[in-house]
């Protein structure tokens, strides 16, 4: 099992709410930079001084030219000159909000651009196209914009039973991936579809995200390697900070996420509530996903907070940890509790919850990650309700599930700190909205 750093322990006069003696509780850090099995590299290349690769080459060179080309360079040569001429079409289409364009298919093997446009299109952008590269125009059934409306229609109404949606490029519809079959699809969008089967969307944004940072995205402290997830986007002193928990890392430690881009440095931490804050750019949403019955990931999103509220006995939570994914089905059972975690200390202000299905809670590596309550008027929002601390791995351990199945341990019985005591004891004003 791995163990989170040791730090000093809390006198038990300190302790001012009923408190629970949890010898077998287990802190969420995990000690590996494991990374999700999709996204895992096949080899490396030999490195350089400054970690740079030893030599260049073409990854192209070595599979077979289709299209009849001579070369990959000749096929790349036409490609780029109907790239551009695609460019100057869609800005245009862009600046003219109706317009019939629909798409475009830039296909060298058919050694032509095709236009697909609703109505007729613009003489004189036809002509500037045709002056770069063979250019054909198309009729299209819908335009680019009504597809679009379409789409948003579509994702309003069948939510998560879709794992993909947008425009076909030549205007006939919209193209759907879903993992299981979406009857009456073509009903629900209002415009023809074609759906494509067994479609998830493969996870990558929780595991690379950019700033503004955003809650339930990996992060590795630099000192140890070992991995969390950060919380919510929070304001300490009128500026943007990201919560995440205190067992993560000490204070001075750089957070980076997976690929080595920083986040920012712990500026301030409390073993108290379990929790710290980074000193980078934090944004008002937090990453999701839709999940198939045995837990594995299908769909990937983000989901807008709108504040922050306490979670009481007998709610039922979400969860949203970098490495177990999204979980839900999950109870509180009690509040305001003081826990005591083996190699760690006393952690007040916290929460027990249960997952009702007793499959995953949280595990190894989701410590500091989203605790969120759905936002009963609109689903697609959230309500910042914690920030997940321990797991009960003595009693409740079961199989993980999410990005990272292997390697750490997952429980259906967890711990969170509170977001109200959470902010407290950091000295955070509130959350950050989206």
């Amino acid at each position: 099992m791995i163990r989170p750093h040791p730090t000093t322990r809390r006198s038990a006069t300190m302790l001012r709410r009923v408190a629970v003696t949890a010898i077998g509780l287990t802190l969420l850090a995990t000690g590996v930079t494991t990374t999700p099995a999709a996204a895992a590299p096949s080899g490396k290349a030999a490195a350089a001084p400054g970690g740079k690769a030893a030599a260049t080459g073409s990854f192209v060179d070595s599979t077979p030219v289709p299209g009849g080309f001579a070369s990959w360079a000749d096929l790349l040569r036409l490609q780029q000159r109907m790239n551009t001429a695609a460019a100057r079409i869609t800005n245009a289409a862009q600046r003219s909000p109706n317009s019939g364009f629909a798409g475009i298919v830039a296909d060298p093997t058919t050694r032509q651009l095709q236009v697909y446009w609703k109505g007729e299109p613009p003489a004189n952008l036809v002509a500037t196209a045709r002056a770069t590269v063979a250019t054909q125009v198309l009729p299209a059934a819908y335009s680019q914009r009504e597809l679009f409306a379409a789409a948003d229609r579509l994702r309003a109404t069948a939510g998560h039973k879709i794992t993909t949606v947008g425009p076909r490029a030549d205007g006939a519809g919209l193209l759907v991936g879903t993992q299981n079959g979406l009857l009456g699809a073509t009903a629900l969008a209002g415009v023809p579809v074609t759906v494509q089967t067994g479609v998830a969307a493969a996870p990558a944004t929780r595991w690379d995200d950019t700033a503004p940072w955003w809650g339930g995205a990996a992060w590795r402290n630099t000192a140890t390697g070992g991995g969390c997830s950060t919380g919510f986007g929070v304001f300490q002193g009128g500026v943007a900070r990201m919560l995440s928990a205190a067992h993560c890392a000490n204070l001075n430690v750089t957070a980076t996420d997976p690929t080595g881009q920083t986040i920012g440095i712990v500026g301030t931490r409390n073993v108290g509530s379990d929790t710290l804050l980074i000193a980078g750019s934090s944004g008002g949403r937090v990453f999701n996903n839709s999940t198939n019955a045995a837990g594995g990931v299908v769909s990937e999103f983000s989901n807008q907070v709108i504040g922050a509220t306490a979670s009481q006995v007998g709610n039922f939570v979400c969860t949203s940890g970098a490495y177990s994914g999204t979980r839900c089905s999950i109870q509180v059972k009690a509040r305001n509790l003081c826990i005591n975690v083996r190699d760690f200390g006393t952690v007040c202000g916290q929460v027990q919850a249960e997952n009702t299905t007793r499959t995953n809670a949280v595990g190894q590596g989701d410590s500091g990650g989203p605790v969120e309550i759905v936002n009963a008027a609109n689903t697609l929002q959230v309500w910042a309700t914690g920030t997940n601390t321990a797991i009960d791995d003595t009693n409740t351990a079961v199989a993980c599930t999410g990005y990272v199945t292997t390697g750490r341990v997952c429980a259906w019985r967890m711990y969170y700190e509170d977001i109200f005591s959470g902010m407290a004891g950091v000295g955070a004003s509130g959350v950050i909205l989206g």
